[in-house]
């Protein structure tokens, strides 16, 4: 177990993207003892505006770079005792379309980061990841949840990407003796998430009275855990966590995306009610289900509860009203993504030809 006041210097790979930069606020919110280095390509779901006004700015700084430089790596290595590696493309629909990518930077890009780190074994005493449900594939609806010994099955480019990225990582440990931890995380929504995502996108059609696409018949099962609940349980993870060990991270709901919708709808009524588009939930279009689509993930978190004493702080509920209010919040934040030519081709591609 890593002896947290040896920590002074933390690397967050992939900090200026959704959960890495929620993870780089925790951070310095709740540790007054480390300094934090983002280093984090800044693609098109990456932002510096998701690392502004930050808490102790001072003890903060950015690295651009790519994780499958190895050069660039090295360098911003430099001092650093403990790896936080959100780095990733992580949207299934773009995998889909673009397979190559997701094999680039999820295992290239793993692969050079551990050997960056293999190289520096003196120094570093922590290298932790951060995976997802979906390597263990779909569920039946009366499966039991899964645990951290069962079997990856992953039925997506994405996810057999994040697959061989976890095999790497428990690999380097198990041969070279890195200290790794591993947590596996349900779906994330909060703060600063790129509106491609279920829930942000269906906040922003919403608000705008757009149509509100949902793939095949809306029933498929995710668990929803709020992305501060996710950046907590890592702290935990690395405070008391035991190297080697992987942890299931979730949120403990059991609702289909329909009802998130729905769900959502109920809460852009009440922000909004003068609006015209009430009820929101008429904006609700079923488009053709995109392939292979797993009908149901769940983790069983009982050994992050047990050993560790985590556990989720939001209710669902609350913490979509919350994520509703956040977006309302920050027009600008958002119409710079809104507004662009790529997130406006990757719509057209990916909804509007699947409604026609």
């Amino acid at each position: 177990m890593v002896n947290w006041p040896d920590v002074r210097r933390i690397l967050c790979t992939g900090g200026a993207g959704f959960i890495g930069s929620n993870f780089v606020r925790h951070l310095l919110a709740v540790r007054a003892d480390v300094e934090v280095v983002t280093f984090d390509a800044l693609t098109y779901a990456g932002s510096r505006e998701n690392l502004r006004d930050l808490p102790d700015e001072g003890r903060h700084s950015f690295a651009l770079g790519d994780i499958t430089d190895r050069a660039a790596v090295e360098r911003v290595l430099d001092g650093v005792d403990t790896i936080v590696h959100f780095a990733a493309e992580s949207h299934v629909d773009r995998s889909i379309a673009s397979p190559g990518a997701f094999v680039h930077t999820n295992v290239t890009g793993t692969f050079t980061l551990l050997e960056a780190a293999r190289a520096r074994a003196a120094t570093i005493t922590r290298f932790h990841h951060v995976s997802t449900d979906e390597v263990y594939g779909t569920l039946a609806p009366d499966q039991p949840a899964v645990t951290e010994a069962a079997a990856y099955a992953p039925r997506s480019p994405y996810a057999a990407s994040k697959a061989a990225s976890d095999h790497l990582v428990r690999a380097y440990a198990t041969t070279y003796g890195l200290p790794i931890t591993i947590s596996t995380c349900s779906n994330n929504y909060g703060p600063y998430q790129f509106p491609e995502k279920l829930i942000p996108l269906m906040i922003v059609n919403g608000a705008l009275g757009k149509p509100l696409p949902i793939y095949g018949d809306g029933r498929q099962i995710r668990d929803w855990l709020h992305v501060e609940d996710h950046c907590a349980a890592i702290v935990a993870i690395l405070e008391r966590g035991a190297v080697g060990e992987t942890y299931h991270v979730g949120g403990g709901n059991q609702p289909t995306n329909l009802a998130i919708v729905e769900a959502l709808c109920a809460l852009l009524d009440a922000r909004y009610p003068t609006s015209p588009q009430v009820p929101h939930a008429q904006l609700i279009t079923f488009v053709a289900d995109r392939p292979g689509h797993d009908r149901r993930y769940d983790l069983d978190v009982g050994k992050i509860e047990r050993t560790l004493g985590w556990r989720p702080r939001h209710q669902l509920v609350d913490g979509l009203r919350a994520t509703v209010a956040w977006y309302a919040e920050h027009g600008a934040w958002l119409a710079a993504i809104r507004d662009s030519d790529d997130f406006r081709r990757w719509l057209a591609l990916n909804y509007e030809e699947r409604r026609s």
